[in-house]
C-alpha cells in the first residue's frame, strides 16, 4: 500500500492516488444527462473519499452491488480526503447539486448543518433493506441521531491500536498462553512491559512508535486516555466546559514519559521501525494491510487500559444523504438500498482493518477467522469519541486546534500542567464560536441525541 511510516492521508494517496476529477470539484458529479447503464432504470450518484486499499475494497463492494442490482446504475466518484471533500460536499448541497449518497466521518455530522445540508434517513426504508437500529452498537447509532432523526448511517468504526511483535514479546516473556500480549491495567504495568520489551529488542530501534510530533495521532491518543479517566468535555447541553485539567495533566504526563524514559525516538518512521523489529507501535487499524503484507508475526489490541477503564479512540465512516430539494422517489430509494447493501456486506471492508458497524457481521465465522481483526473487535464496545459538537471530527477544528498543543507537551516544549490549562482555554473559546455551516453558536446548536 505504500511506505508504512506515512500518515494515513499520505498512505492512501500514495497507494491509490486521488481521482483527477476530484481536483476539479463538481467535475466528479456528472450531469445526469448521460445514458443509464444497460438495463438500469435508476441512477444513484455516490461521492466518497476512499482511495488506496479502502478504495479498492469499496470498488469491489460496489461491483458486487451492481451485479446483484442491474436495475440501479451506481455512478461513484472519489474526491480528495479531508477538508477539501467536506467543502465540496457542502457547496454541492447548498447549491442543489448534491449527489444522492455520500460518506462522512461521523464526528463531522453535527457541524454539517443537519436539516439544511443533510437530509435525514428514512429508517423504515432502511429496515426494508435489512438495516435496523438493533443491528448496531447503541452508542454508535446514537451518534448519528440529531434532533431525533438519523442523519448518519455508520459503516464502520476505525480505531487506534497497540500493534505488537509476537517474536519480540515472546523473548521478553510478555505473551500469554493464548499467544497474545499479556493484559495491562495500569501505567506501572505498561512501563514495566516497555522495559522488558526494550531489553529483548534489536539495538538501534525504538521500543514503541508513538507519532510524538504528529498532531492528529497525539490528539487521538489524548482522547483515548482522557476517556479512560472518565474525563468530560462539556455538559449535556453543550453550554458549559467541564474539561478537567487534572485528568488532562495525567494523560499528558503519561504520553511525555514515553519520550523521557527513552522508549521513543521522536520523528522516527513508526511503521518502518515496527516492520524492522520494534516491539510496539500505536497506529490506526488501517495499518493492518501494511503489516500483514509484510508477513509479520504480530498482533493488535485496543490501546492498553492503563487508567483502568477500557477505551480506545474511535471514529466512523458513515453514509449520509446530502441535501436535495424534493429528495424522494426511485433515486432516493436506490440510495437507501445501496447504503444498506454495503453496510450488510462489509466483510470485504473489514479486510482493510476497519470494524464493521453492522454487528451481525461480527458474529460470522468468516469475520472470526480474520486476524488480527478478531483480537481487537472488542473496541466496538469501548469507543473513545470526540464530543458531539460542530467543531469536532476527523480533520475538524478541534483536532487542528488542540492537536499541536498536545504535541508541545509530548515533545517537551511545554509543561503538561500548563498545556492542560491551555486546552481548557481553547475549548472555552471554541464552544463560544459560531459554526460557519449554519451561523448558530454551539450553545444554540439545537439538541443532540
Amino acid at each position: 500500500m505504500g511506505r508504512p511510516d506515512l500518515s494515513r492521508r499520505q498512505l492512501l494517496a500514495a497507494a491509490g492516488g486521488l481521482s483527477v476529477a476530484a481536483s476539479f470539484g463538481f467535475a466528479a458529479l456528472g450531469t445526469g444527462a448521460d445514458a443509464l447503464a444497460s438495463g438500469a432504470d435508476t441512477r444513484v450518484r455516490y461521492w466518497n473519499l476512499f482511495s488506496g486499499g479502502d478504495g479498492a475494497n469499496m470498488i469491489a463492494m460496489l461491483d458486487a452491488f451492481r451485479k446483484a442490482h442491474p436495475d440501479i446504475d451506481v455512478k461513484d466518484s472519489t474526491l480528495q480526503w479531508g477538508n477539501p471533500f467536506y467543502t465540496k460536499l457542502a457547496m454541492a448541497a447548498a447549491g442543489n447539486r448534491a449527489p444522492d449518497l455520500g460518506v462522512m466521518h461521523m464526528g463531522r455530522v453535527t457541524g454539517f448543518s443537519p436539516g439544511r445540508l443533510l437530509d435525514p434517513w428514512d429508517v423504515d426504508l432502511l429496515a426494508k433493506y435489512g438495516v435496523r437500529e438493533q443491528d448496531y452498537n447503541p452508542a454508535l447509532w446514537k451518534r448519528g441521531v440529531i434532533d431525533g432523526k438519523l442523519y448518519a448511517l455508520p459503516l464502520d468504526i476505525h480505531v487506534q491500536l497497540c500493534f505488537y511483535r509476537k517474536d519480540v514479546l515472546g523473548k521478553a516473556g510478555l505473551l500469554g498462553d493464548d499467544g497474545r500480549m499479556i493484559p495491562v491495567t495500569s501505567t506501572d504495568e505498561w512501563f514495566d512491559v516497555l522495559k522488558k520489551a526494550k531489553a529483548a529488542q534489536k539495538k538501534g530501534l525504538q521500543t514503541i512508535g508513538l507519532w510524538t510530533n504528529d498532531q492528529n495521532f497525539q490528539w487521538w491518543f489524548f482522547v483515548a486516555f482522557y476517556t479512560q479517566l472518565g474525563g468530560k468535555w462539556f455538559n449535556d447541553a453543550n453550554t458549559e466546559v467541564l474539561f478537567d485539567p487534572d485528568k488532562a495533566t495525567q494523560v499528558l504526563e503519561f504520553l511525555r514519559r514515553h519520550v523521557t524514559d527513552g522508549y521513543v525516538i521522536p520523528g522516527a518512521p513508526t511503521g518502518e521501525q515496527f516492520i524492522n523489529g520494534a516491539p510496539f507501535t500505536w497506529e490506526g487499524n488501517w495499518s493492518v494491510p501494511v503489516f500483514s503484507s509484510a508477513k509479520l508475526d504480530y498482533g493488535a489490541t485496543p490501546l492498553p487500559p492503563v487508567f483502568g477503564r477500557p477505551a480506545t479512540h474511535a471514529e466512523s465512516h458513515a453514509f449520509v444523504l446530502p441535501h436535495q430539494a424534493g429528495r424522494g422517489g426511485a433515486t432516493n430509494e436506490g440510495a437507501h438500498e445501496l447504503a444498506a447493501y454495503v453496510v450488510t456486506h462489509a466483510l470485504q471492508w473489514a479486510a482493510g482493518g476497519h470494524i464493521p458497524a453492522y454487528t451481525p457481521t461480527l458474529s460470522t465465522a468468516a469475520y472470526k477467522k480474520l486476524t488480527p481483526q478478531n483480537e481487537y473487535v472488542s473496541a466496538m464496545d469501548h469507543q473513545a469519541t470526540e464530543p458531539k459538537v460542530w467543531f469536532a471530527g476527523s480533520t475538524g477544528v478541534l483536532a487542528q486546534d488542540l492537536g499541536p498543543v498536545v504535541v508541545s507537551s509530548t515533545m517537551g516544549s511545554a509543561k503538561p500542567d500548563k498545556v492542560a490549562q491551555t486546552m481548557k482555554s481553547h475549548l472555552t473559546k471554541l464552544l463560544a464560536s459560531k459554526n460557519p455551516m449554519d451561523g448558530r453558536t454551539a450553545a444554540q446548536g439545537g439538541a443532540v441525541a
